[in-house]
C-alpha cells in the first residue's frame, strides 16, 4: 500500500466532516428527536473514531489452470469461483468508464465515502421513501466485498452484508482508510476483480469471458455498459434468462446514458450503443477432472489431483488442500506430453474397444525424473449417468445377477495408478527383474548358468491342495509355461525366453526377501493387506517362492516407474504429475522439483538393461540372449536401442509387459478390473493383445527423438 499525495489538512477535514456525519447517521437512530443536535453529532462522532480502520483483505478465490507439458495446450480448470485477476491495464477504458458511471459518478472526486450522497439517502430515508437509498461509494463495496471474502465465519460474512446503519459506519470508516492508502485506478481494479456478475462469473476477466468469449480489453461500449449494469442485482438482470433479459438491457441502456452524464460519451455514441443488439453467451469454463479438454486425459488429470491433495505443502488438510487448488489461481504445467498421450489412446483402443470388459492400461515414465508422460486406457473418465445409463453388466457373474453394472465404458477409478480400492494386477513374470537386479547385487553375474528343468522341485512349502505343489508333497514346483525344460541358460537367455525354473531356483539362492527388498526399492508398494504383511517381514517374505513370477500386485505406473529407475542408471524418482507450479504472483512452487536418489548401484542398472534387451530383440556387444524372445517385435517398432519383460499368469487372465528406451519407459497390463478371475484369456502378440499398444505408445512417446544407445555394463557383471 502506499498514501496518496494528500495535505494533512485535507484528510483532516475528511474525518472531521463524515465524523460528525456519522454522528447524524447514529443519532437519527438512537435519538430521532435530536438527529441534528450538538450532542447526537458528539456521540456520533466518538463511536465512528473508535471503529477500526486498517483492512485485511484475504485474497479472492481464483481459477487454477492445467497445461500440458508444453505449457500452452490447455488441460483442465480448477475452481471454486470463476476468477482471475487482472490489471487495470487489461480491462477496456469503456468498462472502467462503465461502472463509474453505474455505480459512483464521483469516485474519482470524493474520498471514499460520498457526503452528498450520504446526505441525500438520510433525507430520503427519513422521509419514509419507498425506495430506499444505500449512498455507497465503489470503494464502500469494494470494502464490504473484501469483509465478506475474508469472513473466517458464517456470522462474521452475514455481519459484512447486513443492512444496518452499524455496518455502513464500518464501510465508511474503512473505506476512508483505504482511499488513502490506494491511488483511485487500484481501487477500480481490486473492485473489478472482486465483483459478481451472475452466473458464475466473479471478476470483469470471467464475466467478459462467459457473456462474450472475450477478454476484458475488448470489451465493446455495449458490452462493457451490460457488465456494469448487472453487478447491482445478477440474478435479476441475468441477460442469458427469459425474464432477466429485457430488464438487463434497460440497465445497460440507463448505464450508456449516465456515461453521457459523467462525460465519459457523446450522446451520439451513446445512441449507437444503445442501438446495438443484446447478444451474449452462457459459456462457462470446464471445472474438475471430468471436464478435461480432450476426454481421455481424465486420467491423467485425476492422477495430478489426487498428487496434489496427498501433498502436505498445499495444507494440512484435505479441504485445505482442495480450497487452495480450487481457489490459489494456480499456473501448473503437468509433464503430459500431448504427442505421447494421444499416441497411447490410439494404442489402447486399437486393442481394446470401449465397451469391452477386458482394460488395456498403459503408462509412460520418463527416466531420470519420474515425470509421468502419458496415462491411457480404453475408459472414458466419467461417472455414469444414473437417469440415461451407458455402461455394460457387471462382468462378474455374481454381480450381474444382482442387476449391477460394469465399470465400462465410463469410471473414474483409478485404474492406472491405484488408490481407492484399486490395489493393482498381477504383472507376472516383468517381475524377474527384480531377481536379477538382486542376484547381480550379490555378484552374480548375467553369464551364471543353471540346468532349467521342466518342473522344479523349490524348498518353499505351500498348501499341498495349491495346484503348483508338487504331486503328493507341500513343496513349491513351478513350471515352464512352454511345458518344455530349458536346459543350460544364462540370465541373458532365461529372461529372454522368461523361464521359471531358472529364475526360482535363482531367487532361493539369493533370498527371496532380498528380491522382494528391491522391488520395493524401485517403488512397488503392495496394497494388498497380505502381500504388505510379508514384504514387511524379512522371514515371511524369505518363504515367497512365487514372488519372482510376478504374483503380487501393482499398477501401470508402479510398473513403468520400477524398469524407468533402472534405464536412469539405478536412480528412482518419485513419479510426479507436475513439472512447474507458478502462484498468483508468478513465484514457482519448489514441489515441483524432481525428487530422485540413487537406488541401485550404476553398474547392476547397467547389467539388469542388458538382460532386458533380449526379450524386445535387442542384442548388445556383451549380451548372449539365444535364439528364442517373448516380445521380438518391439526393437524394430520402437526404432530405437529397447528394452523390456512380458509376462503372464497361470490362468491368462493378466498380461503385462514394459518396454523402454534411455529416454521413456512404457508399462501395459491387460485384465478385466472389474473381475479379475475372468474367463477371458489375454494375449501379448496378437493385435488385441497388450504387446502392440505398449510398443506403440512407446514409439509415438519417440517421435522426434534421438535414438540413444543404452551404456555398456560393466566386465564383471557380463562374464
Amino acid at each position: 500500500m502506499r498514501m496518496r499525495g494528500r495535505t494533512l489538512l485535507t484528510r483532516t477535514v475528511s474525518l472531521i466532516v463524515c465524523g460528525l456525519l456519522a454522528g447524524v447517521v447514529v443519532a437519527a437512530v438512537v435519538f430521532p428527536p435530536v438527529a441534528l443536535s450538538g450532542l447526537g453529532a458528539k456521540a456520533g462522532a466518538e463511536a465512528f473514531g473508535a471503529l477500526p480502520s486498517e483492512l485485511s483483505v484475504a485474497r479472492a478465490p481464483q481459477i487454477s489452470y492445467l497445461f500440458a507439458a508444453d505449457g500452452r495446450t490447455p488441460l483442465a480448470t480448477m475452481y471454486d469461483e470463476n476468477r482471475r485477476d487482472v490489471t487495470l491495464a487489461e480491462v477496456a477504458p469503456v468498462m472502467r468508464q462503465a461502472i463509474v458511471a453505474a455505480e459512483d459518478h464521483d469516485f474519482y472526486r470524493h474520498n471514499g465515502v460520498d457526503l452528498k450522497g450520504v446526505g441525500r439517502a438520510f433525507v430520503s430515508n427519513s422521509a419514509g421513501a419507498a425506495d430506499r437509498q444505500g449512498a455507497s461509494t465503489l470503494t464502500m463495496q469494494y470494502v464490504r466485498l473484501a469483509l465478506a471474502y475474508s469472513a473466517d465465519h458464517p456470522a462474521d460474512v452475514v455481519a459484512a452484508t447486513e443492512d444496518t446503519n452499524a455496518r455502513k459506519l464500518r464501510e465508511m470508516r474503512y473505506a476512508l482508510r483505504v482511499d488513502q492508502e490506494f491511488t483511485k485506478d487500484e481501487i477500480l481494479e481490486r473492485y473489478l476483480n472482486i465483483a459478481f456478475f451472475g452466473n458464475g462469473a466473479y471478476g470483469v476477466y470471467a464475466a467478459s469471458q462467459v457473456y462474450f468469449g472475450k477478454p476484458p480489453g475488448r470489451l465493446t461500449i455495449a458490452e462493457a455498459a451490460l457488465l456494469a449494469g448487472m453487478v447491482k442485482a445478477p440474478t435479476t438482470n441475468d441477460p442469458t434468462s427469459r425474464s432477466g433479459r429485457p430488464l438487463a438491457l434497460d440497465r445497460r441502456n440507463y448505464v450508456i446514458d449516465n456515461m453521457v452524464t459523467t462525460g465519459a460519451l457523446t450522446r451520439p455514441r451513446a445512441d449507437a450503443a444503445k442501438a446495438a443488439p443484446l447478444v451474449v453467451r452462457d459459456t462457462r469454463p470446464p471445472n474438475g477432472c471430468v471436464s478435461v479438454g480432450e476426454k481421455r486425459w481424465g486420467f491423467f488429470c485425476d492422477y495430478f489431483y489426487r498428487w496434489w491433495m496427498s501433498r502436505e505443502e498445499f495444507g494440512a488438510t484435505a479441504y485445505d488442500r482442495e480450497r487452495r487448488l480450487r481457489g490459489g489461481g494456480f499456473r501448473v504445467v503437468t509433464t503430459l506430453d500431448a504427442g505421447a498421450q494421444r499416441g497411447a489412446d490410439r494404442a489402447v483402443r486399437r486393442a481394446k474397444a470401449e465397451t469391452a470388459a477386458e482394460a488395456a492400461m498403459v503408462a509412460v515414465v520418463e527416466p531420470g525424473t519420474g515425470r509421468v508422460r502419458a496415462l491411457a486406457v480404453n475408459r472414458t473418465f466419467a461417472l455414469d449417468d444414473p437417469r440415461n445409463p451407458t455402461n455394460k453388466p457387471h462382468s462378474d457373474p455374481a454381480q450381474r445377477a444382482k442387476g449391477a453394472s460394469g465399470t465400462y465404458p465410463r469410471t473414474v477409478n483409478p485404474l492406472l495408478t491405484g488408490g481407492d480400492g484399486i490395489n493393482g494386477y498381477q504383472a507376472g513374470s516383468t517381475f524377474k527383474i527384480f531377481t536379477v537386479v538382486a542376484a547381480l547385487e550379490r555378484g552374480i553375474p548375467l553369464g551364471h548358468t543353471i540346468d532349467a528343468p521342466q518342473r522344479f522341485r523349490s524348498a518353499y512349502v505351500i498348501d499341498r491342495a495349491s495346484p503348483t505343489a508338487c504331486p503328493g508333497t507341500s513343496r513349491y514346483c513351478p513350471t515352464n509355461s512352454d511345458k518344455k525344460a530349458g536346459g543350460v541358460l544364462t540370465m541373458w537367455s532365461a529372461f529372454a525366453r522368461s523361464t521359471n525354473t531358472y529364475f526360482v531356483p535363482l531367487q532361493q539362492h539369493i533370498g527371496a526377501e532380498n528380491v522382494v527388498d528391491v522391488a520395493e526399492r524401485l517403488g512397488i508398494r503392495f496394497r494388498v493387506d497380505r502381500e504388505g504383511r510379508w514384504a514387511a517381514d524379512r522371514e515371511a517374505a524369505h518363504d515367497w517362492g512365487a514372488f519372482t513370477l510376478g504374483v503380487s500386485a501393482t499398477t501401470p505406473l508402479e510398473l513403468a516407474n520400477a524398469y524407468a529407475t533402472l534405464a536412469a542408471d539405478g536412480t528412482w524418482c518419485e513419479p510426479t504429475p507436475v513439472q512447474e507450479i507458478r502462484g498468483p504472483d508468478g513465484r514457482t512452487l519448489d514441489v515441483a522439483r524432481p525428487r530422485c536418489e540413487k537406488r541401485v548401484s550404476t553398474g547392476v542398472a547397467r547389467a539388469a538393461v542388458d538382460a532386458a534387451r533380449c526379450p524386445v530383440g535387442d542384442d548388445s556387444a556383451t549380451s548372449r540372449c539365444g535364439a528364442s524372445r517373448t516380445a521380438a517385435r518391439v526393437k524394430a517398432a520402437v526404432n530405437a536401442p529397447a528394452a523390456g519383460k512380458t509376462g503372464t499368469t497361470d490362468a491368462e487372465n493378466y498380461a503385462s509387459m514394459v518396454a523402454m528406451t534411455r529416454q521413456y519407459a512404457v508399462a501395459g497390463i491387460m485384465t478385466d478390473p472389474d473381475w479379475p478371475q475372468t474367463t477371458v484369456t489375454m494375449g501379448h502378440q496378437r493385435p488385441d493383445g497388450i504387446n502392440p499398444p505398449v510398443y506403440e505408445s512407446l514409439a509415438a512417446a519417440m517421435e522426434g527423438k534421438p535414438r540413444l544407445d543404452f551404456p555398456p555394463a560393466p566386465a564383471e557383471l557380463t562374464r
